[in-house]
């Protein structure tokens, strides 16, 4: 109950603050789908396929949630840190394990919003249409993409915060470089099996792929069998969890006993 009442206090001022200021989400909704239609608009020039377009349009939806892994759980807790915060964090008998995913199910909740307001919007303005049949494989791939991509960014925090001042410079370091590996724009495919396998790594390239295979059927390239990637999505999730419960008794472990948060203090 101590654990779940930490994960509600967390996640509240995530989703009424986000939601407070209206300048933020037209600035997490418009600028997104800026940069797609700029996209769109290239591929139309070079005469590519519609489903082009389609590509696009979830790309532009998924920065969102990467952005908000990386700036809004990656680098929270080097923020809070210099804030004062961390401190309250440490001594919480919740732990930080309900303090991050707090933090992840806030985030999610308003990031959803604005994805959907991008896809929308964009599928309208374009008149792009999608294969419905394999609705249930799509929302399992969502779910696991959600799952592996918010473990991936616990282990980030964990990490960043032993970075100290590096935090912003390494979250600015991993949006352009995964937005490309990713095939966040064009099919993952085109960079080849060896490239692809990488990028696997992260769960935003088998969740944009599968999704993909779900949405536009056979006439996507795709990088492995949907059933592959469902599997690695599954795989990640496990591994980042397991990984971001590690890292985060040791930051407790040095915090609480030590006096210390990092090998860099």
């Amino acid at each position: 109950m101590r654990f779940l009442r930490g994960v509600a206090g967390r996640a509240y001022p995530r989703v009424v603050g986000s939601n407070r200021d209206k300048s933020w989400v037209a600035y997490d909704t418009i600028l997104p789908l800026l940069g797609s239609v700029a996209f769109v608009y290239v591929y139309r020039a070079l005469g590519a396929p519609e489903r082009f377009t389609g590509y696009v349009i979830m790309g532009g939806a998924t920065v969102a949630f990467w952005s908000n892994v990386v700036w809004m759980m990656a680098a929270q807790f080097y923020w809070d840190k210099r804030a004062g915060n961390l401190e309250l964090y440490m001594l919480a008998p919740c732990g930080l394990g309900a303090v991050l995913l707090g933090m992840a199910l806030g985030g999610l909740v308003a990031t959803m919003l604005r994805a959907v307001a991008i896809v929308g919007i964009g599928s309208l303005l374009f008149h792009v249409s999608y294969a419905t049949d394999r609705l249930p494989a799509l929302l399992l791939v969502f779910g696991l993409a959600m799952v592996a991509l918010y473990g991936l960014g616990m282990v980030m925090a964990s990490l960043f915060l032993r970075w100290g001042r590096e935090a912003w410079h390494g979250a600015n370091l991993l949006m352009e470089p995964v937005f490309f590996v990713s095939g966040l724009y064009f099919p993952v495919h085109a960079l080849g099996l060896a490239v692809g396998i990488g990028a696997s790594l992260i769960p935003l390239t088998l969740a944009l792929d599968a999704m993909r295979q779900a949405l536009f059927g056979s006439a996507h390239p795709a990088l492995f069998p949907m059933r592959v990637e469902v599997a690695g999505l599954a795989v990640l999730a496990v591994v980042f969890l397991a990984a971001a419960r590690s890292a985060l008794r040791r930051l407790e472990f040095a915090a609480r006993r030590e006096g210390r948060l990092g090998d860099r203090e």
